[in-house]
């Protein structure tokens, strides 16, 4: 499934060597603007430690996890809604994303530039809100110009529609993002062919010197209030840190490195389950002896829906879900230790699928 959170921000923050740590994919990262120039695209596992459990009481083949597609986005810059700084080009590679990995400077170095040429990250986040606001009304008042034309005819929906487009035209003209904004499902399908960068999910990253990582400096508390608003997710990581850390073959030594800096887990790691979440996403499992697997889904998927991701046969010809608990599974150790204790559940077409589930399906074409 082609799930999809880009990496945006100002030159020079980071963002590269951030996209260089969590893929295997290589951007260019250096010391000037825009080094990267197409969007590189990375497949980013979604760490997960129900999959090792499995991988250790079932002995798998193969193990398969979940991917999240990463994709490296050049810095924007002042008047990219413009055109500025090849910014049409980057604004429709956002365009195509579900959700922002929005990377902040949050540290001092004066051998790094800075295009604004001092470290505020409070001010590098308005300059990419505010492109992005622009370009959102840009889109909106064309939608608009095309309701308004389809309404002069007396046409009722169309002038429904120019209402509703006009009040989220108001919402982003106050500087606001449509994240922000409370509308209802109606309202929100208005608009779902203009792809809204503002109303895009966000999750902030600030990106730290290696210090900060213990004690959290200034830079990253002003963001943390800033964002309140927004009732947006934040994570400190030092982008250098983790370089620094994947270096490390031993998974002994990596582990010591880590707590050498108080903490139990990359930073890494946090981004992609907080970015796996932010596109409203879940997994479930299949295990047996030739492979275990994560499959993708979005929350409050059905059984068949959840069937057909595996093959649109399975869909199609949807009779049942065998459904085990991962808890039941880890408990019992094995499925026929789960049948033989009567925990295993037999679900048919209506059945959302819980996060974790571990199923098998029966189909007939």
């Amino acid at each position: 499934m082609g799930f999809k959170a880009g990496i945006v921000g100002l030159p020079n923050v980071g963002k590269s060597t951030l996209f260089n740590s969590l893929s295997n994919a290589r951007a260019v990262s250096a010391n000037f603007p825009f080094c990267t120039i197409e969007p590189n695209i990375g497949m980013v596992p979604v760490p997960d430690t129900r999959l090792d459990k499995l991988k250790e009481l079932v002995k798998p083949q193969n193990l398969v996890p979940a991917v999240v597609k990463i994709v490296d986005i050049a810095g924007l810059v002042k008047g990219a809604s413009k055109g500025e700084g090849l910014g049409n080009k980057f604004l429709a590679h956002i365009r195509e994303c579900e959700a922002i990995i929005h990377v902040l400077r949050c540290f001092q170095d004066e051998n790094i530039i800075h295009v604004e040429n001092t470290i505020d990250p409070i001010r590098d986040k308005e300059i990419i809100d505010t492109e992005l606001q622009l370009k959102d009304m840009e889109s909106l008042e064309k939608k608009l110009e095309g309701a308004r034309k389809m309404s002069k005819g007396g046409n009722k929906d169309a002038l429904r529609q120019a209402e509703i487009i006009e009040k989220f035209i108001d919402f982003v003209g106050q500087g606001k993002n449509l994240r922000m904004m409370d509308a209802t499902e109606e309202e929100w399908e208005v608009i779902a062919d203009v792809g809204a960068m503002t109303a895009k999910p966000v999750l902030y990253v600030c990106n730290v010197d290696q210090d900060s990582l213990i004690s959290e400096n200034d830079f990253v508390k002003r963001v943390r209030e800033e964002v309140k608003k927004e009732n947006a997710r934040v994570i400190v990581i030092s982008a250098l840190f983790e370089e620094e850390l994947a270096e490390f073959e031993d998974p002994e030594e990596k582990m010591l490195f880590l707590e050498s800096y108080g903490l139990k887990e990359p930073g890494l790691a946090q981004v992609i389950r907080q970015a796996y979440d932010l596109l409203n996403l879940q997994t479930y499992f299949t295990a047996g002896v030739k492979e275990v697997r994560a499959w993708t889904i979005h929350k409050n998927t059905k059984a068949p829906q959840a069937a057909g991701i595996i093959h649109s046969d399975f869909e199609r010809g949807f009779i049942r879900a065998e459904v085990i608990k991962f808890e039941e599974f880890v408990k019992y150790k094995s499925e026929a230790a789960v049948k033989e204790a009567g925990k295993m559940s037999v679900e048919g077409k209506e059945y959302v699928v819980q996060d974790g589930d571990i199923m098998h399906f029966r189909f007939n074409v």
